[in-house]
């Protein structure tokens, strides 16, 4: 039983993962094509591309694996099926319950994984990819432009002379009025510096003057940094529960919640649906596996959107306790009573 076991899940290991990369590459080709998009915005770099890619990583892996998961499991039994393996399996004696028993363990494994994806691990990227994004359309409007009035540094009304390949600035100009004083800066080079959302002007080799009614003063500097603090919306976050007990966009996280809950157990509990469908006598049943594959990820996923509007919560136990008796009464009558 060990051996039937271990073959059984050897089957079903080499169809999971030849349809997991396909899937899987086809979902990052879309995601970074909307990625792409941000470069419109924003100035990425290949590294900060990639960065973002992480961000969405669990987010294709929460959506891939699931589906993965039911074709792999169907397709493996169809395959034991067609080259009559499964008749010599039934032959000696083996109940379809050892079957539903060898895939629970992996199904379970996978629901779990895909719990702690969405519950955990998407809290945590999707504020962290929010705030990247933010972080660096706040820092692309700071576009300076060389021989071109109107910039503002902070408080601070800046012009550039010439603008350098490097993203450094010759002939800079500084003016900052106050109520009782007004103060011009002059310098050859300057030079823009992020520190953690704080941009610095990096001035060098200049003058300042500083003059009211009652006097003027001169300086002279070899360096000085002018600091401007970014204006950056960043989503705060500590905990997941917090981040789902979060009134902020909250119609919006009960949708996500409920859809990632079912989409989770989608595993578990389509188990009797896969041994429906993956165990057929080919030679007299004409097993439309594919067809039958398609309708039954569209009717669950289907179900899973369409109620929530309705029920709300309840559409998880509504769903899952529908989808698990339709499927048994379906394993019952095609499967329990022939084997």
């Amino acid at each position: 039983m060990h051996r039937l076991r271990r073959y059984i899940i050897s089957t079903f290991s080499l169809l999971f993962f030849s349809i997991f990369l396909p899937l899987f590459s086809i979902a990052s080709v879309i995601f970074l094509i909307k990625l792409a998009s941000y470069t419109a915005v924003i100035q990425l770099s290949l590294w900060e591309m990639f960065k973002l890619y992480l961000f969405i990583l669990p987010e294709i892996l929460f959506y891939t694996l699931p589906v993965t998961f039911f074709i792999a499991a169907a397709l493996s039994l169809f395959r034991l099926s067609s080259d009559n393996e499964m008749v010599v399996i039934f032959a000696l004696g083996i109940r379809p319950s050892f079957l539903l028993k060898t895939l629970l363990k992996p199904a379970l494994l996978l629901s779990l994984l895909l719990a702690f994806d969405f519950f955990i691990m998407f809290p945590h990227t999707t504020v962290l990819s929010t705030n990247f994004v933010r972080y660096k359309q706040s820092e692309a409007k700071f576009n300076l432009e060389a021989s071109e009035f109107g910039h503002n540094f902070g408080d601070w009304l800046l012009y550039i002379g010439k603008a350098n390949k490097d993203r450094t600035y010759g002939d800079v100009a500084l003016f900052h009025k106050e109520e009782k004083e007004e103060i011009l800066v002059q310098a050859e080079k300057a030079e823009v510096l992020n520190d953690k959302g704080v941009l610095q002007l990096k001035l060098t080799r200049g003058r300042g003057y500083s003059y009211s009614k009652e006097k003027l003063t001169q300086m002279t500097f070899e360096t000085m940094k002018i600091n401007n603090v970014m204006k950056t919306d960043l989503r705060a976050y500590r905990t997941p529960v917090e981040f789902w007990f979060d009134p902020d966009r909250r119609e919006s996280k009960i949708k996500m919640f409920i859809t990632d809950t079912l989409l989770s157990l989608f595993p578990v509990v389509s188990l009797f649906a896969v041994l429906s469908m993956g165990i057929a006598h080919v030679r007299h049943q004409k097993g439309y596996i594919y067809l039958w594959l398609f309708v039954s990820m569209l009717v669950y996923y289907t179900a899973t959107a369409a109620l929530q509007g309705v029920l709300g919560f309840y559409t998880i136990p509504v769903v899952l306790l529908g989808w698990i008796a339709a499927t048994y009464g379906i394993y019952r009558r095609k499967i329990v009573a022939r084997f």
